[in-house]
């Protein structure tokens, strides 16, 4: 692959130039008035994936967003990689607080910034750029599949039935994903593990109507400060979650593993400056890199009610809602975990008002293994790049459908993630460096070659 380097670099602007194309697609899949655009985003993959030499591609529909699938089988006896990536997007709200258009690509400083820059367009991309490379330069070292989803940022839906569906076309020998991120270019480190999530809605219903402040305010309960007080009894002072077997199955890593994840570099002023905090603020005991690798969670993601519009409206509201996700652990599940949820948040409302939970989506956490040969192609291919081994890492987010893969297909994945902690993932001003995206797109072909040659001596 010694004209590796010099392809790329030859054709670095069009790589770009077709990135930026792909997103300016507003393929927010969670509104439905982008429905149209969720799917000419689904055509703009499949077209360039038969640009880049993949054969078969199809736009296969689903009962929600299309998949987009395509294949390059060259030799039977050769083993297989299944790329998985997603097209959509998150919404881009707050609009106010994005400096560039959120479906402008925007190139400065050598970031490109837009929705779906680094989550999930322009990593999967570095999987159709690579291919082109390796089908136009006679440098397949193994067969490829490609399976990019419309509907990662809604928990895939219907993902698993088509999996289901197409158990033979999907067969391969491990599942490649690049939707995490490492710690910096400086740096490199490969996620080994994923939490899971538990997401619900709740609703907290009072009086039947929205109410005078001052004719009722004091005599009947205001689901905003009912739902604020029951939020907030979720943790103690230890920042720990109250839930009554929220903790019964998480599993605790020894004192040695915890030692050895700790080694990752991590710069705490640096860390707090680039939040704009003066402190951080995580579960006692444990460090920052445990809080989000490591530990579960209960968040807010959004909580309204009532009068929110400009002036005063003196109003004691019917209802309050809150939106809440629970990061998962290995061993817990998300099933138990909304179930737990449920029951408690139901046993703590007072009989003043009527409690709704409503499960909205989840996915379970994963360990991936670091002693097989995937993991060791993924790592060689990471030191040739980067001219160092990769850091073992876990990351905090979740990719429920890493789970279902191995349920379903029998197959463990790689995270061969090229993002930055940085990057604002679902953030307004949501960027990618360019420099990433090059040197994903770069280790790629080297991770084929390598995972050929040990599949190759391990027979």
């Amino acid at each position: 692959m010694q004209n590796l380097k010099g392809y790329i670099n030859d054709n670095q602007q069009r790589f770009l130039d077709e990135l930026f194309e792909l997103l300016k697609f507003p393929s927010i899949s969670a509104d439905p008035q982008y429905k149209n655009d969720v799917r000419d985003a689904a055509n703009f993959v499949a077209e360039q994936l038969k640009k880049a030499g993949a054969d078969n591609v199809e736009v296969c529909e689903t009962p929600g967003h299309p998949i987009v699938y395509g294949e390059k089988i060259i030799d039977s006896n050769l083993p297989t990689i299944l790329v998985y990536g997603h097209y959509d997007v998150q919404p881009a709200d707050p609009l106010e607080l994005w400096n560039t258009p959120p479906f402008e690509p925007t190139l400065k400083d050598g970031k490109i910034y837009a929705r779906g820059a680094a989550d999930d367009k322009g990593q999967f991309y570095m999987h159709v750029k690579a291919f082109e490379y390796m089908a136009s330069n006679d440098e397949l070292h193994c067969n490829v599949k490609f399976m990019i989803e419309g509907e990662e940022e809604v928990g895939s839906e219907h993902l698993g039935l088509f999996l289901k569906d197409n158990v033979e076309r999907l067969k391969a020998d491990v599942i490649v994903i690049s939707d995490t991120s490492m710690i910096s270019l400086e740096d490199p480190s490969i996620e080994t593990g994923l939490r899971g999530l538990s997401y619900v809605e709740v609703e907290v219903t009072g009086p039947n109507r929205d109410l005078h402040s001052g004719v009722y305010g004091g005599a009947v309960a205001n689901p905003i400060n009912v739902l604020s007080k029951m939020i907030a009894s979720l943790h103690d002072e230890n920042n720990r979650i109250t839930i009554p077997g929220f903790y019964d199955k998480v599993a605790e890593l020894n004192q040695q593993q915890r030692e050895s994840l700790n080694q990752a570099p991590f710069d705490l002023e640096a860390y707090k400056k680039d939040l704009g905090v003066d402190a951080l603020q995580g579960e006692a005991g444990y460090t920052p890199i445990e809080h989000t690798g490591i530990r579960p969670t209960l968040d807010v993601n959004g909580m309204w009610g009532g009068y929110i519009g400009e002036g005063a409206k003196t109003v004691l509201p019917s209802k309050a809602f809150a939106k809440i996700s629970m990061r998962l652990v290995p061993n817990q599940t998300s099933d138990e975990i909304t179930e737990l949820f449920q029951k408690h948040f139901e046993s703590i409302a007072p009989k003043s008002v009527q409690v709704l939970v409503k499960p909205h989506h989840g996915g379970e956490p994963v360990v991936t293994p670091t002693d097989g040969i995937a993991y060791q192609a993924a790592e060689k291919a990471v030191e040739d790049t980067f001219g160092k081994k990769p850091i073992p890492t876990r990351g905090g987010g979740s990719i429920p459908i890493v789970a279902l893969f191995e349920e379903v297909l029998g197959l463990k994945s790689v995270l061969l993630g090229f993002g930055l902690d940085s990057d604002n993932l679902h953030s307004p001003n949501e960027k990618y460096e360019v420099a990433n995206y090059l040197k994903g797109i770069e280790t790629i072909p080297l991770f084929h070659k390598h995972f050929a040659l040990l599949s190759k001596n391990s027979k």
